[in-house]
């Protein structure tokens, strides 16, 4: 049966089928990026801002306003990352158009999608055609032109919009260089489209589209130097290495000056809300500024800060990580993430660390780690995940290991939301992890740990190496598809042919004669021929250094490295 209009049930319906449509839809969409190696950001964040959207929704009243209000709320307060906001604001605007209205017939739904294409320009400081932008515009006049032309039935309204959206979306390659290259379209507006089909399955109960396959060479991986995200924004910035979100409390009328002070400071600038209330983000190498320019103007909270030149975990081990675990350990899991305790003798400080891999976890555990939480830099665990992992834990004081630099902040809130006592060292990576387990004490204080821990972790030179998964340029030039790449805290240091070639080459660039110990955690990429290769080079080429080499099991990444 097909519905002529869509009330609050209906419209209630379509948030459900579109978070479903997403999670069905994520890894694909997850596929759709232009960097050199494996990232994934887009298809989770907006399946995740959607995740928070439907759980305002199920919550809310029976009226369209009520619902509305939720779709509003839950999208402003749950976006994540750059394509999560923008999609925010596309639904923000959407819900107050048809708030006002109480209902979706045609003419609401032209209506409402050209005040979601407004709202969606509006929130992004530099628009780049090519992107989700120009797939919603395209969108919202293929609606009112099919209004205009006499177009009564909303079902015919929605494929109309469909078939457009689809038009639009294989058209970004031709409007976007950095897509053409890479042999893709805009992975926002892919995402975008499938809040159409969620209608139409709301309308006339069509099943949702089926995902393509999924292209096993491509996964969830890291951002390199100079590569920011193009959902919306222009992704030719040079360098920018840390994403800064964060809510900002200000009176609109700040909003301006607010935004004139971020243009200073970088790009890939969102700014979505209203009413006293915002959500902020921002791709810049000054944090703190960007920060500050937030306190000019207001209060921010519930800071974000990610750093880009740092490796992203693959997503899909996130959701395995429970599997196979020991037989001590129990496992609880929430969005592929999972939190693992060990059980063992009483101790007074237990550590828990965040990790991915089997093999990295066997090593925190027999290096003492009492918990573990799968995790890492597009699937972020929560303050609450580190909550409980600690409750879970019969020690009254704690020492947790982020392992990666934009969880620090999260894990830093976790002493005020348990009674036990928690100290955080900062650790930036697994290697960091490991050097920082070297000074662990059970029986010594927290404080004491965390004192001896920082210090260990902080002597330690990291770097890891991935394989770009696209063409495309860097400040070394050209890096083609299935190069690999050695990277360092500072960004990317080499391409090379091989794994193992692209691993000699960084050590050689971050070795110094003051160093003593080369630490190598294999992948699960990583064969044997690679690892005895490297091993090999580090021994003809700095025989006074001791190498120790650990399988560690992590993907996409066939060698992390610890120079100490």
């Amino acid at each position: 049966m097909t519905a002529d209009r869509l009330g609050a049930e209906g419209l209630r319906a379509t948030m459900e089928w579109f978070r479903d449509a997403l999670g069905m839809h994520r890894d694909v969409i997850n596929q759709l990026n232009v960097y050199p190696v494996p990232d994934g950001d887009t298809g989770t964040n907006m399946a995740l801002t959607l995740e928070s959207v439907v759980a305002e929704v199920s919550a809310a009243g029976d009226q369209m306003t009520e619902v509305c209000h939720a779709i509003s709320h839950g999208s402003l307060m749950g976006a994540r990352g750059n394509s999560g906001v923008i999609l925010s604001q596309i639904l923000r605007g959407l819900a107050d158009s048809v708030s006002a209205a109480g209902h979706v017939d045609p003419p609401v739904l032209a209506s409402a999608l050209k005040e979601a294409s407004i709202a969606a320009d509006e929130a992004v400081s530099t628009p780049v055609e090519g992107t989700i932008l120009t797939v919603v515009r395209d969108v919202a006049t293929a609606a009112a032109d099919a209004v205009d032309q006499g177009v009564d039935e909303l079902i015919h309204l929605v494929e109309g919009c469909q078939q457009a959206g689809r038009a639009s979306l294989e058209r970004t390659p031709e409007l976007l260089p950095q897509l053409a290259r890479a042999n893709v379209v805009d992975a926002g507006g892919a995402g975008f489209l499938l809040f159409l089909d969620a209608m139409a399955t709301a309308v006339d109960g069509r099943p949702l589209p089926d995902p393509p396959p999924v292209d096993p060479t491509a996964g969830v991986g890291a951002a390199v130097a100079g590569a920011t995200d193009t959902h919306g924004t222009d992704d030719d910035a040079d360098g920018t290495r840390y994403e800064v979100m964060f809510f900002l409390e200000a009176e609109d009328h700040r909003i301006g000056e607010f935004r004139a002070s971020w243009d200073a400071l970088g790009d890939s600038i969102v700014v979505v809300g209203g009413d006293g209330l915002w959500n902020c983000h921002i791709h810049s190498n000054d944090i703190g500024g960007s920060i500050e320019a937030g306190i000019g103007v207001g209060r921010p909270f519930d800071i974000r800060v990610t750093d880009l030149f740092e490796q992203v975990e693959h997503v899909e081990s996130l959701a395995a990580f429970g599997h196979g675990a020991p037989e001590h350990a129990s496992v609880t899991s929430e969005i592929g993430r999972a939190v693992t305790t060990v059980a063992g003798e009483p101790v007074r400080t237990a550590v828990v660390a965040v990790s991915v891999g089997a093999g990295v976890r066997r090593i925190f555990e027999s290096l003492g780690v009492r918990a573990i939480i799968a995790g890492g830099q597009t699937m972020n665990p929560s303050t609450e995940h580190f909550v409980q992992a600690v409750e879970q834990l019969d020690a009254t004081e704690m020492v947790l290991l982020p392992n990666n630099k934009n969880i620090v902040p999260v894990a830093e809130r976790v002493d005020d939301c348990t009674e036990a006592t928690v100290r955080v060292v900062p650790t930036r990576g697994i290697a960091e992890g490991l050097a920082a387990l070297m000074a662990y004490d059970p029986s010594a204080s927290a404080d004491q740990n965390q004192s001896a821990m920082a210090d260990a972790a902080a002597d330690v030179v990291t770097g890891e190496v991935t394989q770009a998964v696209r063409d495309t340029e860097s400040e070394l030039g050209p890096i083609a598809a299935g190069q690999w790449l050695g990277l360092d805290r500072g960004g990317l240091r080499v391409v090379a042919p091989s794994a193992a070639e692209a691993a000699t080459g960084l050590l050689s660039e971050v070795i110094e004669d003051s160093h003593e110990l080369v630490t190598v955690i294999s992948g699960a990429d990583a064969t044997p021929a690679e690892v005895d290769e490297v091993a090999a080079w580090l021994t003809d080429h700095y025989p006074e250094v001791e190498l120790e080499v650990h399988e560690g099991n992590q993907p996409l990444y066939p060698f992390y490295f610890g120079v100490e």
